[in-house]
């Protein structure tokens, strides 16, 4: 027996792996604090749970085209319009089990073996094993507080070969919540059109925004980029939808037809009744939106706050967007903690887990080894909890 070289290069989602260790201790009766997950703890609004009722009532579980129901595409057509100043057609949006799968869809669709993509570290840690999956090659440009964590032209100038394919973004971003500029997105988009560059840009979090940032879609300026654009969104972050499973991209009509397509052989369509629900999240109020983004601010303004008092610990740039905070931790590195030696953040990480009971996901998988990623989606009760756990443990260090 054997597996594909395929499947054996392939890493676990780092995330997904913290979260069900927890979720494991839990299950044996341990109070764990869980930082790790990137899922709102907030239900989902009550008028979009509803549609979903009243989908199953009235019958709406049969198969959808594989792209989505006319109905959605054309709730998301308007979204993109009103919201982002995107003009499309419902032929080029593909509603998928998520916008994971939206991401990976675009790669399967856009990546030849060997082709290269620029991905900005710290990254989702999907990212690069996507690109993988694709027969891809993820290229990094590192970033860091000093520049904001965004990459510039001149950075992914100093990356490009004749191999490079597209650009991937992330605005806001999961784990730093940089957001970028409508100025830093403009040079973006002048360098990928100079380039011939295709871009994938990840907009999950564009309603979760503090401080006065503005979310921009890069497809907005011009014709030439939007041509090169593949945008990606859901209903995941902004509407407590996690489970629903619900992403959807916008894009030029052959590349939409190809994902379409692709989807059709793979998984069809997404859930029916989750897609009558999604109409619902676009097409009702807006407002349990705005309640759950300030009151993740007020989180976002207190966890790091508590984090900059913890030794070791620094959040440098405040988060723009999404809801994690992403301290750099490297003032902790050569510690003995209850007999452990921090030689790391994957050591730091255990430590935390296993002796204190809080689960957060080390900055290794995404790119930034120095860094533990918090997500603030969760009461303040808990914030306090578990960073009191963390201040008492490390209080024993030497």
């Amino acid at each position: 027996m054997r597996l594909s070289a395929r499947a054996l290069a392939m890493a676990p989602s780092p995330t997904m792996a913290i979260d069900a260790k927890s979720k494991q201790l839990m299950a044996e009766g341990i109070d764990v604090v869980n930082f790790s997950v990137g899922e709102p703890d907030f239900d989902t609004p009550e008028h979009i749970k509803q549609a979903g009722i009243k989908a199953i009532v009235e019958g709406h579980t049969k198969y959808t085209p594989a792209a989505g129901t006319l109905e959605l595409r054309k709730a998301i057509c308007e979204k993109l319009r009103k919201d982002n100043g995107l003009e499309y057609k419902p032929e080029q949006i593909v509603v998928s089990n998520g916008a994971k799968q939206s991401l990976y869809n675009a790669y399967q669709v856009l990546l030849n073996p060997g082709d290269e993509v620029i991905l900005q570290a710290p990254y989702w840690v999907s990212y690069p094993e996507m690109v993988k999956l694709a027969d891809g090659v993820p290229v990094v440009v590192e970033t860091d507080e000093s520049n904001g964590f965004k990459m510039t032209p001149d950075m992914i100038k100093a990356k490009l070969t004749p191999r490079t394919r597209a650009i991937n973004l992330n605005s806001p971003s999961n784990p730093t919540g940089a957001v970028y500029t409508r100025k830093e997105l403009e040079a973006l988009a002048e360098f990928a059109v100079e380039h011939d560059l295709m871009v994938i840009t990840d907009e999950m979090y564009e309603k979760l925004l503090y401080d006065g940032a503005e979310h921009v879609s890069i497809a907005s300026f011009g014709p030439e980029i939007k041509a090169r654009t593949i945008t990606v969104n859901g209903m995941s972050k902004a509407y407590a939808m996690t489970g629903w499973r619900m992403g959807y991209t916008a894009s030029e009509s052959i590349y939409a037809k190809a994902m379409s397509d692709l989807q059709s052989q793979s998984t069809s369509g997404p859930s029916s009744i989750s897609q009558k629900a999604a109409v619902q999240s676009l097409a009702g109020t807006q407002e349990p939106i705005e309640v759950m983004r300030q009151e993740f601010d007020r989180r976002r303004q207190h966890m790091m706050e508590r984090l900059n008092r913890i030794p070791g610990f620094q959040v440098k740039a405040a988060p723009q967007g999404a809801f994690y905070l992403f301290p750099d931790v490297s003032g902790t590195f050569g510690m003995t903690v209850r007999g452990r030696k921090i030689n790391g953040a994957d050591d730091l990480g255990q430590v935390i887990l296993e002796e204190a009971n809080v689960g957060l996901v080390p900055g290794t998988g995404f790119g930034a080894p120095n860094y533990l990623r918090f997500s603030y989606a969760t009461s303040m009760e808990r914030i306090d909890e578990g960073l009191n756990r963390i201040e008492s443990m490390l209080k024993e260090a030497q």
